[in-house]
Protein backbone atom coordinates (compact mmCIF):
# COMPACT_ATOMS: atom_id res chain seq x y z
CA UNK A 1 0.00 0.00 0.00
CA UNK A 2 1.29 3.33 -0.96
CA UNK A 3 2.32 6.16 1.34
CA UNK A 4 -0.11 9.70 1.57
CA UNK A 5 1.62 13.23 1.33
CA UNK A 6 -0.59 15.53 2.79
CA UNK A 7 1.25 19.16 2.27
CA UNK A 8 -0.30 22.44 4.03
CA UNK A 9 1.04 25.81 3.34
CA UNK A 10 0.13 28.06 6.65
CA UNK A 11 -1.75 25.09 8.26
CA UNK A 12 -3.93 25.93 11.26
CA UNK A 13 -3.86 23.66 14.54
CA UNK A 14 -7.66 22.50 13.73
CA UNK A 15 -6.82 21.53 10.13
CA UNK A 16 -3.23 19.86 11.60
CA UNK A 17 -5.05 17.41 13.99
CA UNK A 18 -7.89 16.70 11.13
CA UNK A 19 -5.09 15.60 8.85
CA UNK A 20 -2.68 13.97 11.06
CA UNK A 21 -4.23 10.83 12.66
CA UNK A 22 -1.27 10.48 15.22
CA UNK A 23 -0.87 12.12 18.08
CA UNK A 24 1.93 14.54 18.32
CA UNK A 25 4.59 15.64 20.90
CA UNK A 26 2.95 19.34 22.30
CA UNK A 27 6.15 20.58 20.99
CA UNK A 28 6.24 19.14 17.52
CA UNK A 29 2.88 20.37 17.80
CA UNK A 30 3.37 23.88 18.48
CA UNK A 31 6.20 23.72 15.85
CA UNK A 32 3.91 23.24 13.42
CA UNK A 33 1.27 25.50 14.37
CA UNK A 34 3.79 28.56 14.59
CA UNK A 35 4.26 31.18 12.09
CA UNK A 36 7.15 31.66 10.43
CA UNK A 37 9.90 33.63 12.39
CA UNK A 38 12.35 35.73 11.64
CA UNK A 39 15.76 35.65 9.53
CA UNK A 40 17.16 31.97 10.29
CA UNK A 41 14.92 30.44 13.57
CA UNK A 42 13.75 28.37 14.03
CA UNK A 43 17.15 25.72 14.34
CA UNK A 44 16.88 22.88 11.61
CA UNK A 45 16.42 19.47 13.31
CA UNK A 46 15.35 15.72 12.65
CA UNK A 47 14.40 14.11 15.56
CA UNK A 48 12.61 10.56 16.60
CA UNK A 49 9.54 10.46 18.82
CA UNK A 50 8.67 6.86 18.77
CA UNK A 51 5.85 6.06 15.89
CA UNK A 52 6.39 8.89 13.73
CA UNK A 53 9.78 11.36 12.78
CA UNK A 54 9.77 15.35 12.92
CA UNK A 55 11.42 17.62 11.40
CA UNK A 56 12.49 21.32 10.68
CA UNK A 57 14.53 22.70 7.54
CA UNK A 58 14.81 25.96 6.19
CA UNK A 59 15.48 26.97 2.71
CA UNK A 60 17.28 29.72 1.79
CA UNK A 61 16.22 31.99 -1.04
CA UNK A 62 18.73 34.60 -2.64
CA UNK A 63 16.86 37.74 -4.22
CA UNK A 64 19.65 39.35 -6.10
CA UNK A 65 18.22 41.98 -7.28
CA UNK A 66 17.50 43.02 -3.40
CA UNK A 67 20.91 41.90 -2.15
CA UNK A 68 18.78 39.78 0.46
CA UNK A 69 18.43 36.12 1.41
CA UNK A 70 15.21 35.11 3.65
CA UNK A 71 14.34 31.74 4.50
CA UNK A 72 11.37 29.40 4.04
CA UNK A 73 10.75 26.94 7.08
CA UNK A 74 9.29 23.26 5.83
CA UNK A 75 8.25 21.30 8.85
CA UNK A 76 8.09 17.71 8.07
CA UNK A 77 6.43 14.82 10.04
CA UNK A 78 7.24 11.30 8.79
CA UNK A 79 5.26 7.85 9.99
CA UNK A 80 5.52 4.19 8.43
CA UNK A 81 2.38 5.69 5.85
CA UNK A 82 2.42 9.38 5.96
CA UNK A 83 4.65 11.91 4.71
CA UNK A 84 3.45 15.63 6.26
CA UNK A 85 4.51 18.80 5.19
CA UNK A 86 3.94 22.06 6.40
CA UNK A 87 5.32 25.28 4.60
CA UNK A 88 5.67 28.46 6.35
CA UNK A 89 5.06 31.76 4.16
CA UNK A 90 7.77 34.02 5.31
CA UNK A 91 7.49 37.95 5.77
CA UNK A 92 8.33 39.61 2.23
CA UNK A 93 8.73 36.07 0.34
CA UNK A 94 6.78 32.90 -0.56
CA UNK A 95 6.23 29.61 0.75
CA UNK A 96 8.72 26.26 -0.16
CA UNK A 97 7.63 25.51 -3.87
CA UNK A 98 7.63 21.43 -3.38
CA UNK A 99 6.06 21.20 -7.25
CA UNK A 100 9.24 19.72 -8.31
CA UNK A 101 9.44 17.20 -5.88
CA UNK A 102 6.24 16.20 -6.24
CA UNK A 103 6.98 15.85 -9.75
CA UNK A 104 9.65 14.06 -8.89
CA UNK A 105 8.11 11.36 -6.64
CA UNK A 106 4.85 10.84 -9.20
CA UNK A 107 7.14 10.46 -12.02
CA UNK A 108 8.75 7.54 -10.51
CA UNK A 109 6.15 6.51 -9.00
CA UNK A 110 7.90 6.70 -5.60
CA UNK A 111 5.64 6.62 -2.81
CA UNK A 112 7.49 5.43 0.17
CA UNK A 113 7.83 7.87 3.14
CA UNK A 114 11.65 7.63 3.07
CA UNK A 115 12.36 8.23 -0.19
CA UNK A 116 9.68 11.37 -0.22
CA UNK A 117 11.60 12.70 2.42
CA UNK A 118 14.86 12.21 0.79
CA UNK A 119 13.72 14.20 -2.85
CA UNK A 120 12.13 16.81 -0.15
CA UNK A 121 16.03 17.20 1.59
CA UNK A 122 17.40 16.70 -1.45
CA UNK A 123 15.41 19.66 -2.93
CA UNK A 124 16.89 21.80 -0.04
CA UNK A 125 20.40 20.59 -0.50
CA UNK A 126 20.20 21.89 -3.95
CA UNK A 127 19.16 25.08 -2.92
CA UNK A 128 21.88 25.75 -0.49
CA UNK A 129 24.14 25.03 -3.53
CA UNK A 130 22.30 27.44 -5.49
CA UNK A 131 22.45 29.99 -2.84
CA UNK A 132 26.54 29.58 -2.50
CA UNK A 133 26.75 30.16 -6.30
CA UNK A 134 25.00 33.23 -6.13
CA UNK A 135 26.83 34.48 -3.38
CA UNK A 136 30.04 33.81 -5.01
CA UNK A 137 28.95 35.95 -7.77
CA UNK A 138 28.18 38.78 -5.14
CA UNK A 139 31.12 38.62 -4.33
CA UNK A 140 32.56 38.57 -7.54
CA UNK A 141 30.97 41.80 -8.21
CA UNK A 142 31.71 43.52 -5.34
CA UNK A 143 35.69 42.42 -6.45
CA UNK A 144 35.56 43.67 -9.92
CA UNK A 145 34.25 47.25 -8.62
CA UNK A 146 36.11 47.57 -5.58
CA UNK A 147 38.03 50.41 -7.75
CA UNK A 148 34.97 52.61 -9.02
CA UNK A 149 32.53 52.06 -6.58
CA UNK A 150 32.26 54.47 -3.47
CA UNK A 151 33.80 53.03 0.06
CA UNK A 152 30.43 53.60 1.75
CA UNK A 153 28.96 51.17 -0.85
CA UNK A 154 31.47 48.97 -0.84
CA UNK A 155 31.43 48.23 3.63
CA UNK A 156 27.40 48.07 3.31
CA UNK A 157 28.17 45.20 0.93
CA UNK A 158 30.76 43.68 2.67
CA UNK A 159 28.94 44.20 6.02
CA UNK A 160 25.83 42.95 3.93
CA UNK A 161 27.52 39.44 2.73
CA UNK A 162 29.21 38.68 5.97
CA UNK A 163 26.39 38.87 7.46
CA UNK A 164 24.41 36.59 5.19
CA UNK A 165 27.53 34.40 5.52
CA UNK A 166 26.99 34.17 9.22
CA UNK A 167 22.79 33.27 8.93
CA UNK A 168 23.60 30.58 6.27
CA UNK A 169 26.19 28.96 8.26
CA UNK A 170 23.76 28.82 11.72
CA UNK A 171 21.07 26.84 9.17
CA UNK A 172 23.47 24.89 6.85
CA UNK A 173 25.22 23.06 9.86
CA UNK A 174 22.58 21.91 11.92
CA UNK A 175 20.54 20.60 8.48
CA UNK A 176 24.21 18.57 7.88
CA UNK A 177 24.18 17.46 10.99
CA UNK A 178 20.33 16.31 10.99
CA UNK A 179 20.91 14.29 7.68
CA UNK A 180 23.88 12.54 9.21
CA UNK A 181 21.45 11.37 11.65
CA UNK A 182 19.55 9.30 9.22
CA UNK A 183 22.83 8.20 7.47
CA UNK A 184 24.11 6.71 10.97
CA UNK A 185 21.14 5.20 11.28
CA UNK A 186 20.08 6.93 14.89
CA UNK A 187 16.68 8.07 13.81
CA UNK A 188 13.81 5.74 12.88
CA UNK A 189 10.51 4.45 13.92
CA UNK A 190 9.96 2.16 16.85
CA UNK A 191 9.24 -1.39 15.41
CA UNK A 192 10.05 -0.33 11.92
CA UNK A 193 13.06 0.88 9.88
CA UNK A 194 11.62 4.04 7.84
CA UNK A 195 14.72 4.51 6.45
CA UNK A 196 16.13 1.29 5.23
CA UNK A 197 19.95 1.26 4.07
CA UNK A 198 18.69 1.85 0.22
CA UNK A 199 17.64 5.24 1.58
CA UNK A 200 20.35 5.54 3.51
CA UNK A 201 22.50 5.90 0.93
CA UNK A 202 20.17 7.94 -1.24
CA UNK A 203 20.48 10.60 2.15
CA UNK A 204 24.17 10.30 2.21
CA UNK A 205 24.14 11.83 -1.32
CA UNK A 206 22.20 14.63 -0.27
CA UNK A 207 24.64 15.22 2.64
CA UNK A 208 27.09 14.93 0.46
CA UNK A 209 25.94 17.76 -0.84
CA UNK A 210 25.49 20.03 2.00
CA UNK A 211 29.09 19.00 2.90
CA UNK A 212 29.65 20.87 -0.57
CA UNK A 213 27.36 23.80 0.69
CA UNK A 214 29.81 24.08 3.65
CA UNK A 215 32.77 24.04 1.74
CA UNK A 216 31.91 26.22 -0.81
CA UNK A 217 30.82 28.73 2.43
CA UNK A 218 33.84 28.52 3.43
CA UNK A 219 35.34 29.01 0.21
CA UNK A 220 33.12 31.89 -0.25
CA UNK A 221 34.08 33.66 3.52
CA UNK A 222 37.88 33.39 2.38
CA UNK A 223 36.68 35.51 -0.88
CA UNK A 224 35.16 37.92 1.06
CA UNK A 225 38.25 38.35 3.65
CA UNK A 226 40.64 38.82 0.30
CA UNK A 227 38.08 41.15 -0.97
CA UNK A 228 37.45 43.24 2.56
CA UNK A 229 41.86 43.00 2.64
CA UNK A 230 41.94 44.42 -0.74
CA UNK A 231 39.79 47.04 0.46
CA UNK A 232 41.73 47.80 3.58
CA UNK A 233 45.20 47.78 1.66
CA UNK A 234 42.82 50.25 -1.30
CA UNK A 235 42.10 52.71 1.65
CA UNK A 236 45.32 52.69 3.07
CA UNK A 237 46.81 53.26 -0.16
CA UNK A 238 44.45 56.20 -1.18
CA UNK A 239 45.53 57.46 2.23
CA UNK A 240 49.16 57.31 1.34
CA UNK A 241 48.00 59.51 -1.88
CA UNK A 242 46.18 62.07 -0.01
CA UNK A 243 49.07 62.19 2.15
CA UNK A 244 51.96 62.81 -0.50
CA UNK A 245 49.95 65.52 -1.97
CA UNK A 246 49.32 67.29 0.85
CA UNK A 247 53.02 67.16 2.03
CA UNK A 248 53.68 68.45 -1.21
CA UNK A 249 51.37 71.23 -1.03
CA UNK A 250 52.62 72.00 2.40
CA UNK A 251 56.60 71.57 0.92
CA UNK A 252 55.94 74.28 -2.15
CA UNK A 253 54.78 76.58 0.58
CA UNK A 254 56.99 76.20 2.56
CA UNK A 255 60.15 77.78 0.41
CA UNK A 256 57.71 81.09 0.01
CA UNK A 257 56.89 81.56 3.81
CA UNK A 258 60.65 81.23 4.62
CA UNK A 259 61.51 84.13 2.56
CA UNK A 260 59.17 86.65 3.08
CA UNK A 261 59.27 85.85 6.85
CA UNK A 262 63.44 86.51 6.00
CA UNK A 263 62.56 90.00 4.36
CA UNK A 264 59.57 90.36 6.64
CA UNK A 265 62.25 91.09 9.97
CA UNK A 266 62.41 93.94 11.90
CA UNK A 267 66.00 94.77 10.83
CA UNK A 268 67.48 97.84 9.30
CA UNK A 269 70.86 96.22 7.88
CA UNK A 270 69.25 93.77 5.38
CA UNK A 271 70.92 94.67 2.24
CA UNK A 272 68.55 93.76 -0.31
CA UNK A 273 65.89 96.29 1.37
CA UNK A 274 68.02 99.32 -0.31
CA UNK A 275 68.11 97.70 -3.72
CA UNK A 276 66.10 99.34 -5.75
CA UNK A 277 64.53 95.39 -7.59
CA UNK A 278 64.89 93.84 -3.69
CA UNK A 279 61.13 93.95 -4.17
CA UNK A 280 61.42 91.64 -7.64
CA UNK A 281 64.72 89.53 -6.27
CA UNK A 282 62.62 88.15 -3.54
CA UNK A 283 59.69 87.04 -5.94
CA UNK A 284 62.06 86.08 -8.30
CA UNK A 285 63.33 83.36 -5.77
CA UNK A 286 59.88 82.62 -4.96
CA UNK A 287 58.96 81.87 -8.30
CA UNK A 288 61.59 79.97 -8.88
CA UNK A 289 61.46 77.75 -5.43
CA UNK A 290 57.58 77.32 -6.05
CA UNK A 291 58.43 76.31 -9.93
CA UNK A 292 61.60 73.96 -9.09
CA UNK A 293 59.37 71.75 -6.44
CA UNK A 294 55.99 71.66 -8.60
CA UNK A 295 59.00 70.02 -11.06
CA UNK A 296 60.40 67.38 -8.26
CA UNK A 297 57.24 66.47 -7.21
CA UNK A 298 55.79 65.69 -10.27
CA UNK A 299 58.65 63.63 -11.40
CA UNK A 300 58.06 61.60 -8.51
CA UNK A 301 54.35 61.94 -8.87
CA UNK A 302 53.47 62.97 -5.58
CA UNK A 303 51.15 65.70 -7.94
Amino acid sequence: MGSKWIDLVDPDEAELRKQMPKRLHARALDRLIAPAEHEDEPRPTLEGHGDYVFGVFLVPVAVPNENRVYYQEVDLVLTRDLVLTARKTPDGGEPFDTAAVHETCTRGGIDDPGMVAYHLVDEVAEHYLDLIDALDDKIDELDDHVEDWPAEQIRERISELRHALLHIRRTLAPTRDAIRGIVDGRIELDGKEVFPHEVELHFADAYDKLLRASEGLDFSRDLLAGVRDYTQAKIANDQNEVMKKLTAIASILLVPTFIVGLYGQNFHHIPELGWAFGYWWSWGWIIAATLAQIVYFRRKRWL
